[in-house]
């Protein structure tokens, strides 16, 4: 990927709204003395940042997937198939897992007007298990058919954090997708809210920070890239709901300017094992099934379908609509303590506090329209080594990163 298109997305989950703004544009007044500056210093009152432990030897796991993206935006629609009525759910990108539950209230939708009480869901991944978990509770009996489950499926080796516009649809079709992709964010938002406190904590809130070497805003230097624009819907359509970015005045890292906002992210071993354990306990069943191709539709023995097939309806439905966006990231070991992580778009690398393992991702040139799932061991070293060198001049300015900064 272009170094610009790095930045962008680097900076989607935390420019997602403009430092001034208030939470909701529907707000009561309320006196100026009590809003908060949209700056703070990094460690107000007794907030401290635990180091990152960096190096290659203790990368515990690889992985690469691969985004199904479309530029039309995800294929949520009926389509008779033989005998079969088929709702196609599937094509969101790098906001799979973010939009899944709104999704799948589309979906679920679509296939009872069909009027049969018996549905089949093919694929078990982000997008398969909640869709089913949505048609049990709306009182379907529901069998999921996949050839793999968690956590062999594609979607257990994605980032892992609330992105629901991440490469979700081009700028060019935003306009005619904008409103029903609001209705599927803030259905999966609130969906999510559900989960906090739930012991194993398969959702939490964790502090991300941007790092940047020049003002935050400023104009970046034109770079050719294949990649279409993507437009700004977090920013624009749930500023109500998702909490506000803040400039960071006052912090260890080696940059000027850092701005600093709340990220929703997955546990994604234990949250797939709540979902699993939820589907089952409804009485739901999984059989393994890989389908080929259209016709191995009609082996399946309910009439109502919804396919979650993700990246692979490209083959099974030879759909060239979707667009493969190639991602690998490294785990490391787990550090419990480091309870925040960064983007720094200057030196391609971002780390997610994740409790299975602290995430490291590096952005590649040639991600996108990219299908290649062989794995680059390099990349991922480089990356983690990258954010070695970063903590490491974190530690040479002199802050003490196991103690809070005292506010200026």
């Amino acid at each position: 990927m272009q170094r610009r298109n790095f930045l962008k997305g680097a900076a989607a989950l935390l420019g997602a709204i403009p430092l001034n703004s208030a939470l909701s544009a529907e707000a009561a007044p309320v006196p100026a003395s009590s809003v908060p500056d949209a700056s703070a210093h990094l460690l107000s009152g007794s907030r401290a940042l635990a180091p990152i432990i960096a190096s290659p030897d203790r990368i515990i796991e690889m992985n690469v997937c691969t985004r199904p993206f479309r530029l039309q935006g995800p294929r949520i629609e009926s389509e008779r198939i033989g005998r079969r009525n088929v709702v196609h759910n599937y094509g969101h990108g790098g906001s799979g897992w973010s939009l899944s539950w709104g999704s799948g209230q589309i979906a679920v939708e679509m296939a009872k007007a069909h009027g049969r009480r018996e549905l089949a869901v093919i694929g078990c991944g982000a997008i398969g298990l909640t869709t089913a978990l949505v048609a049990q509770q709306a009182g379907l009996k529901v069998t999921i058919y996949a050839k793999e489950r968690p956590p062999y499926v594609s979607s257990h080796r994605a980032t892992g954090s609330f992105t629901p516009d991440s490469r979700i649809v081009s700028a060019q079709f935003a306009p005619d997708f904008a409103r029903q992709w609001e209705t599927m964010a803030r259905h999966s938002f609130r969906r999510f809210q559900s989960y906090l406190g739930v012991g194993g904590n398969p959702i939490e809130w964790r502090d991300m920070y941007s790092l940047s070497d020049v003002p935050f805003g400023s104009p970046r230097p034109a770079v050719y890239s294949p990649e279409p624009a993507y437009p700004g819907l977090e920013r624009e359509m749930l500023r109500d709901i998702t909490p506000r970015t803040v400039t960071v005045s006052s912090h260890p890292f080696p940059v000027p300017y850092v701005q600093r906002r709340p990220a929703l992210l997955f546990n994604i071993a234990e949250y797939t094992r709540l979902l699993m354990a939820e589907f089952f306990a409804n009485g739901g069943v999984i059989e393994t099934f890989e389908m080929q191709d259209k016709r191995d539709f009609a082996a399946i023995h309910e009439r109502t379908i919804i396919n979650c097939t993700g990246y692979g309806a490209r083959a099974l439905l030879a759909d060239d609509s979707i667009i493969p966006v190639r991602g690998q990231t490294a785990k490391l070991i787990p550090q419990p303590e480091v309870d925040y992580g960064f983007f720094y778009g200057g030196r391609r690398v971002s780390v997610y506090p994740r409790r299975d393992g602290l995430l490291v991702q590096a952005q590649a040139e040639g991600d996108f329209n990219n299908d290649s799932e062989a794995l680059d061991s390099e990349e991922s070293i480089s990356a983690v080594q990258r954010l070695g060198e970063i903590v490491a001049m974190m530690r040479s300015t002199g802050y003490n990163l196991d103690k809070a900064a005292s506010p200026e």
